[in-house]
C-alpha cells in the first residue's frame, strides 16, 4: 500500500515545487532588498531596544517590570525584531494584488491549490530574510549589548515554535490577501492588520508588561503565537514541561484552526469568483 500511495503523494508535493522555486528566482532578482530590509530592521530595532533599556537600567536587583532582567528584555524585542521579518511574507500584499488584476483565476484550471501555492513561494522569502537579515541583525546587536544565552533545550523549543509561528503568519496573512475578493484595495485592511498584529504578538510591548485584561484578550488571539509564544520558550519563562507543552499546544491549535478558516473562505472566494466571472 505504502508503494503506490507515496509516489502519489511525491507527485502531488512536486506540483508545488516549481512555485518554490520562481520564489526564489524572484528574490534573486531583487537583491538590494534585503539590504534595505535590513537597515530598516536595525533601525527599528535599536529604538526599541535602547529605549527599553533605558527603562531597565536602574532596576533593583537586576530585575525589572515582567520578572525581565536589561538583557532579557534587549533580547525579548531584538528576536521580536526578527521574527516580525520572518512574517513579513509578502503573502497579503501578492494574493491581493493577484485578485485585483484577475491572475488568480488562472489557478481555477490548474490542478495545483491555490492556498499551497502560495505557501510554497513564500517560503524561500522566509529563508532568505532569516539568512540574509534576521542573523546579520542578531550578530550587530550581539557586539553592541549584551544578551541571554538561552539553553539548548529552550533553544530547541524556540527552533519549533519558530516554525509554527510561521504557519500562523502566513495564514493571517492569506486571510488579509483574500479580503481583496471583497474590497477593491485592500491597503487599508492591510495596515491595520500590522498594527493590531505587532501590538498584541507583543513585538511592541511584551505581554507580560501589559494590564491583566489586555494580557488575557492577547494570549488568546492567535498572534500571541507569532511573537511572544517563541519569545516564552527562548527565555525559559514557562512552567516546566506542562508549560512548554501548552505553548506549543495553543500554536498548532492556531494553525489547524486557522487552515481550516482560509480553506472554507478560499471556497467562497472560489464561488464568488466563478460567479462574477460566469
Amino acid at each position: 500500500m505504502n508503494a503506490r500511495v507515496n509516489p502519489r503523494m511525491s507527485a502531488r508535493a512536486g506540483r508545488y515545487i516549481p512555485f518554490a522555486t520562481g520564489g526564489l528566482q524572484s528574490l534573486l532578482r531583487y537583491r538590494s532588498m534585503f539590504a534595505v530590509t535590513g537597515v530598516t530592521a536595525a533601525a527599528g530595532a535599536a529604538v526599541t531596544v535602547f529605549l527599553w533599556r533605558s527603562v531597565y537600567a536602574d532596576s533593583p536587583g537586576g530585575t525589572g517590570p515582567g520578572g525581565f532582567t536589561p538583557a532579557g528584555i534587549t533580547t525579548y524585542l531584538l528576536v521580536a525584531q526578527v521574527l516580525q521579518i520572518l512574517h513579513a511574507n509578502r503573502v497579503d500584499d501578492e494574493v491581493a494584488a493577484e485578485v485585483y488584476r484577475g491572475d488568480v483565476a488562472v489557478m481555477l484550471v490548474r490542478p495545483v491549490s491555490y492556498p499551497l501555492v502560495r505557501l510554497f513561494a513564500c517560503l524561500p522569502v522566509v529563508a532568505a530574510n532569516a539568512v540574509l537579515v534576521g542573523v546579520p541583525v542578531l550578530v550587530f546587536f550581539s557586539l553592541l549589548v549584551p544578551l541571554t544565552a538561552p539553553r539548548p533545550g529552550d533553544a530547541l523549543l524556540f527552533a519549533v515554535s519558530t516554525a509554527l509561528s510561521v504557519l500562523i503568519a502566513f495564514c493571517v496573512n492569506l486571510l488579509t490577501g483574500m479580503t481583496g475578493f471583497v474590497t477593491t484595495n485592500t491597503w487599508g485592511v492591510r495596515m491595520v492588520k500590522q498594527s493590531v498584529v505587532a501590538f498584541f504578538a507583543g513585538q511592541l510591548v511584551p505581554i507580560a508588561l501589559m494590564p491583566g485584561p489586555l494580557a488575557a484578550v492577547a494570549r488568546a488571539l492567535p498572534f500571541s503565537g507569532m511573537v511572544d509564544g517563541p519569545l516564552t520558550l527562548l527565555l525559559g519563562r514557562y512552567d516546566g514541561v506542562g508549560g512548554a507543552v501548552a505553548v506549543l499546544a495553543q500554536q498548532v491549535g492556531w494553525v489547524v484552526g486557522l487552515t481550516v478558516l482560509c480553506a472554507v473562505l478560499w471556497r467562497a472566494a472560489l464561488g464568488r469568483l466563478e460567479v462574477l466571472g460566469g
